[in-house]
């Protein structure tokens, strides 16, 4: 293995993960705060609207992320939707991604007691402080782990991007290999780049956590 070569091609390579950063930031950002909408619509929504979420959800995790892209990207313009690769890949992520935030979310609504959202009701709450207040915190203690780990899922979809030509880490590692023949290398050090995003990711998820944990014993 020759990583002498990382001198010439190393520029690239950082600012492909640079875009493989950015791209999973703003995805996931994007995409945790539509789940939490479709969630929220979900549990106070009329029932037709629910019924229309549900099918949402069924047709986008029922289907593969690079054919949801594809059919953005290339399907688009035949309906007047031209969006340019960076946009259409943030437009997946974040449609792809909804949908397991959204389930993700309604578990952990799941999870709360009723007893302490009929509590809150019984001393007068409105149901936007409930939401606020008692709902999303107690939500969230439970739901903090797997959203996390969805949100790891994510950045490996992010490679899926450069099927579009985003020029993400994937993208510029396929232009090294393809003119270098180093297959072994590139792909070293896809691994090694995507291998620290995840595990500064699980850190920073393990210490949300226990911070979030805290408060709310604190709390009590």
């Amino acid at each position: 293995m020759d990583l002498s070569i990382l001198q010439q091609y190393g520029p690239m390579l950082l600012r492909g993960f640079g875009v493989t950063v950015f791209c999973w930031l703003a995805g996931t950002v994007l995409s945790m705060a539509l789940g939490l909408v479709i969630a929220l619509i979900q549990r106070y929504g009329p029932r037709w609207v629910n019924w229309l979420l549900r099918v949402y959800i069924e047709v986008i995790r029922g289907t593969p992320f690079l054919v949801q892209l594809f059919v953005l990207y290339y399907g688009g313009p035949l309906v007047g939707l031209r969006l340019d690769a960076l946009t259409a890949g943030l437009v997946g992520l974040t449609v792809y991604g909804s949908t397991y935030f959204a389930e993700i979310f309604r578990s952990g609504f799941n999870a709360v007691p009723r007893g302490q959202i009929e509590a809150a009701r019984a001393v007068g709450l409105s149901e936007p402080v409930i939401v606020r207040r008692i709902l999303l915190p107690l939500a969230l203690v439970s739901a903090l782990p797997a959203l996390v780990n969805f949100s790891i899922i994510l950045t490996k979809e992010t490679v899926i991007l450069s099927i579009i030509t985003v020029p993400e880490l994937m993208y510029q590692v396929q232009r090294m290999s393809t003119e270098t023949f180093r297959f072994l290398e590139a792909n070293f050090v896809l691994a090694l780049f995507f291998w620290g995003l995840v595990e500064t990711i699980s850190r920073l998820g393990r210490r949300l956590e226990a911070r979030v944990t805290r408060h709310l014993i604190e709390r009590s």
